[in-house]
């Protein structure tokens, strides 16, 4: 992710489609309204102390957003799970045999500061708390980014988020590790106070029935190398279904602003963090760097790379001015 990465109003009635007609769109369009109605016969299993520890710096999600939109999605994913075990058990009776189960793998993209980091927490505690108790990890790529050292050498510092800043066949080598069912499958970790990898630390997962996976480029196609050829697999090959959370830019832009000016009086002031020297400028100054940082590298890299990743969503969280979800897009079956 790059530099600033570390560093309600609901819509009512029917919302409009886009060119396509609603019989041959490929999705299905809610407002907040409807959508919450799917999840209304539904108990909140969340209190709001619960909820605070959730959310993200400056997401100012709340139980009543939960309740009408994390909520009814924990139930179509709860649904496709159960669906996805059926599916399980039949090919078991059709092949006579078959290696237990793995994991349904759920990705969840979109830009630095749009809130996808507090959506897939959400996702992984409702989740949980279905009354078969699945077993849901969640897992960031930000651990799959090359550690600093790599990227200087790179000369990929000032592009740190963008796709070609991660280690993508150790991200695509884990994901099919899990997908295969095996056992124990290691992730690296990052640390988002020194702003890079943490050297000989690894988080373990041990065949969740879920697993979240959280990050920028999740979504990515499979791209051709210098030679033309390039894989012909790439991370979101593998993954059973897909969340993309999106704001106009606009608006991210500014929510990401002021997330800096936040950190710069909290924890920018931490000696051990990678962002010290932001700590002490005066609050002009500092406005002016994060603008900086998002016109010249979280911009481009949602503009060129996140954004276009949109339309592969299995669904799509649409957030306006408040930060505060407005619309949902489903992908039709």
């Amino acid at each position: 992710m790059s530099e600033l990465a570390s560093a309600r109003t609901a819509q009512t009635g029917p919302v409009a489609h886009s060119s396509l007609s609603r019989s041959s769109s490929p999705f299905v369009d809610f407002d907040r309204a409807s959508w919450a109605r799917l999840g209304e016969s539904i108990a909140l299993p969340l209190t709001a102390a619960e909820l605070a520890q959730i959310r993200s710096l400056g997401d100012e999600v709340d139980l009543d957003e939960v309740r009408e939109v994390y909520l009814p999605l924990s139930r179509l994913l709860n649904l496709h799970v159960q669906e996805g075990g059926r599916l399980y058990r039949a090919y078991r009776t059709f092949l006579g045999d078959q290696p237990a189960r793995t994991p349904f793998v759920i990705g969840i993209a979109g830009s630095v500061s749009v809130g996808k980091s507090t959506t897939a927490r959400l996702l992984r505690t409702l989740l949980a708390r279905w009354p078969h108790h699945p077993r849901v990890e969640l897992i960031t790529t930000d651990g799959f980014l090359y550690p600093n050292a790599q990227l200087e050498a790179r000369g990929l510092m000032l592009r740190k988020g963008f796709p070609e800043s991660y280690d993508r066949r150790a991200l695509l080598r884990f994901v099919t590790e899990v997908k295969g069912g095996k056992d124990e499958v290691r992730a690296p970790v990052y640390s988002h106070l020194t702003y890079d990898i943490i050297p000989d630390r690894s988080v373990v997962v041990r065949r969740p029935d879920i697993l979240l996976l959280e990050g920028l480029n999740v979504l990515q196609p499979a791209t051709a190398g210098r030679d033309g050829r390039g894989s012909s697999l790439t991370v979101s090959d593998f993954i059973d279904f897909s969340v993309y959370v999106d704001a106009p830019p606009e608006e991210v832009r500014s929510w990401y602003i002021s997330r800096f000016l936040r950190l710069r009086e909290t924890a920018f002031r931490d000696p051990a963090s990678y962002f010290r020297r932001y700590a002490d400028l005066d609050q002009p100054s500092a406005t002016r760097r994060a603008e900086q940082l998002w016109d010249e590298i979280n911009g481009p890299n949602l503009r060129y790379n996140i954004a276009p990743t949109r339309s592969r969503a299995s669904l799509v969280l649409t957030k306006g001015r408040d930060h505060a979800v407005t619309r949902i897009r489903l992908r039709k079956l």
